[in-house]
């Protein structure tokens, strides 16, 4: 087994399968000490958040498989906190998927002169690049066009499953009495040049709360799953 890299959550494995082994971290992103799903920095570690996150994205790995979403998913080991999935190859150096509920975060910081903080945005969808240097810029289709990182085709098709499946997790915990305010997907292609669902699903990318009191990650599979 052979360590590839060392992510802001997750250690990174290349298996002799070819498949790719994800250890996942009890560090999350934030920023002096507080959790925040936008942030592009690590702001704290809390224990035991690693074996969450695995829990929950192996839960919403397994639903999307039984609904045809197709991810990069295998098998996982919630005591050894590892996730075995297939190899991708990201969008350019790395693209970030936002579907956006309600107007909080880094959307209400950039727009808080045109919005109300908490406005309903209607599944609003964004995408940014996964580059720290530069803040994790915003990026529309024109320019992810003309930059290569992805076509036409595969920018309608990751706007649409954006959409799609940030509206299955809404779902879920609407069942539960929780209301999903945002949340960050990443996708990657298989060595066909397939599109897939990638990284995690799990309370360190989203936003959730219950009535008007946020969730913490930690909290969330215990609500979810249970």
């Amino acid at each position: 087994m052979e360590k590839i890299k060392s992510g802001k959550t997750k250690d990174v494995f290349r298996l002799e399968s070819g498949h790719i082994l994800l250890k996942f971290k009890d560090d999350v992103t934030g920023k002096d000490g507080v959790f925040d799903p936008g942030a592009n920095e690590v702001g704290l570690s809390i224990e035991g958040s690693g074996e969450a996150a695995l829990r929950m994205t192996r839960y919403f790995f397994e639903l999307f498989k039984e609904k045809g979403i197709p991810t990069h998913y295998v098998a996982s080991n919630i005591e050894e906190k590892t996730m075995e999935v297939l190899p991708a190859e990201v969008f350019g150096q790395g693209l970030e998927c936002i579907c956006r509920y309600r107007a909080v975060g880094s959307f209400f910081r950039r727009y808080h002169s045109c919005v109300e903080e908490g406005k309903d945005l209607d599944g609003l969808v964004e995408f940014t690049l996964k580059d720290d240097a530069a803040g994790d810029p915003l990026i529309n289709q024109d320019a992810m066009i003309m930059l290569g990182i992805a076509s036409a085709e595969e920018y309608d098709l990751l706007h649409k499953w954006t959409r799609e499946i940030s509206d299955v997790i809404k779902a879920v915990l609407a069942e539960k009495g929780l209301t999903l305010y945002d949340i960050k997907l990443e996708f990657g292609k298989d060595a066909d040049g397939r599109v897939m669902l990638i990284d995690e699903v799990s309370g360190g990318n989203m936003r959730v709360y219950k009535g008007d009191q946020y969730i913490q990650p930690l909290d969330l599979p215990g609500l979810i799953l249970e």
